[in-house]
């Protein structure tokens, strides 16, 4: 790949453009707010002056709803040879662009991928050429798309240095709405309930919050985009998670009664919903994409100025111990907090001997 041509320069298109541009491609940008474009180029990520030809790759990075427009414009014109998208639907986009009258030729040359990686600002700012770095990055070639498309896009990935992933359009887009559309959702749901709460309530926010409301932040319009491209099955999985709510408001209901046999139901039913979430929550992949690892935490209490994490990891670097994960839980109101270090089991002795020798306080 020498020259790619990007439609579209919002964080995924222009964190792409980054890492092809780091990489000596080539990159001309394009968006529909000449702005952005501009933007995007004034950080390094290509030119927004057009192509004087046909691209090696056209990438094509606008909401769901505008992909197969956006792509079909781009194959009549000839802008280049491979066409992708990196929309967070696939099969929608397809069925499109069949829709559009594009001939079987040209339709070889498009193959549909999504790199699963994101933030919650979105924008050519909040962009990053690490942004897909140990990603998957999916990719949803059919029988009759162009090897040196499916070659193209390998190319692209690999200087994302992500990992390619070859799933089908529509097996992945129920697949996203399990681990990324259902979750935002419920995430946005419970987050609301935040919203006219008590501030002596929201006070007592800990970490446990902060994880699932974390992706509440996110832009809602983008949102808008990705959940009306694959509302059903998000809609069916949380019809499910309805279900799993009304029973568990009744086991709760339950634990009310003064009747001891009505408790004891109660409490089963609440247990088997924590006992399932248990069951389900070791099945997502840890460190690198492996099976999930069970880490010792060591917490170490630290004030809010500056080199403390630094000192930190050099402290653990002298002692030998690698860092396996890391979470910062901030003290409320306060102007410090508390870094949870996950480590080796068989290492934790060490790290918190080593760390106790050189003046931090262990929280046990």
């Amino acid at each position: 790949m020498r020259t790619a041509l990007v439609l579209g320069t919002g964080l995924i298109g222009t964190s792409a453009a980054l890492a092809l541009a780091q990489r000596g491609v080539t990159v001309h940008l394009a968006d529909h707010d000449p702005g952005q474009a501009r933007t995007a180029a004034a950080l390094g990520a290509g030119t927004d002056e057009a192509p004087e030809g046909p691209v090696d790759l056209v990438l094509v990075a606008a909401p769901p709803a505008h992909v197969a427009p956006v792509l079909a414009d781009a194959m009549r014109r000839g802008l280049g040879y491979g066409y992708l998208d990196v929309a967070s639907v696939k099969g929608g986009p397809r069925r499109a662009l069949e829709a559009l009258g594009l001939g079987e030729e040209l339709l070889a040359r498009y193959l549909g991928t999504h790199p699963m990686s994101g933030r919650e600002k979105s924008g050519p700012l909040a962009a990053t050429g690490d942004l897909f770095e140990g990603r998957p990055w999916v990719l949803t070639p059919t029988r009759d798309t162009d090897t040196e498309v499916l070659n193209l896009a390998l190319e692209l990935v690999s200087h994302c240095r992500a990992v390619p992933v070859v799933m089908d359009a529509d097996a992945h887009d129920r697949a996203v709405a399990l681990v990324s559309h259902m979750p935002h959702l419920v995430s946005s749901m419970v987050a609301a309930r935040l919203q006219h709460a008590e501030e002596s309530a929201v006070r007592l926010s800990g970490q446990g919050i902060r994880d699932v409301t974390r992706i509440a932040a996110s832009d809602p319009r983008m949102w808008i985009d990705i959940l009306s491209a694959n509302p059903g099955p998000v809609a069916d999985l949380l019809t499910d998670v309805a279900a799993d709510l009304d029973e568990t408001v009744r086991a709760l209901r339950a634990l009310q009664s003064s009747d001891d046999s009505k408790r004891r139901e109660g409490a089963e039913g609440i247990e088997t919903m924590l006992r399932r979430g248990n069951a389900g929550q070791v099945r997502v992949p840890g460190k690198h994409g492996s099976a999930p690892r069970v880490y010792e935490v060591v917490a170490v209490l630290i004030d809010d100025q500056p080199g403390q994490l630094a000192r930190i990891f050099a402290d653990a670097g002298a002692a030998g111990v690698n860092i396996e994960d890391v979470r910062i839980e901030h003290a409320t109101g306060q102007q410090a907090g508390h870094v949870q270090l996950m480590v080796e089991p068989s290492r934790a002795p060490v790290l918190t001997a080593v760390l106790r020798e050189r003046g931090w306080a262990i929280r046990q």
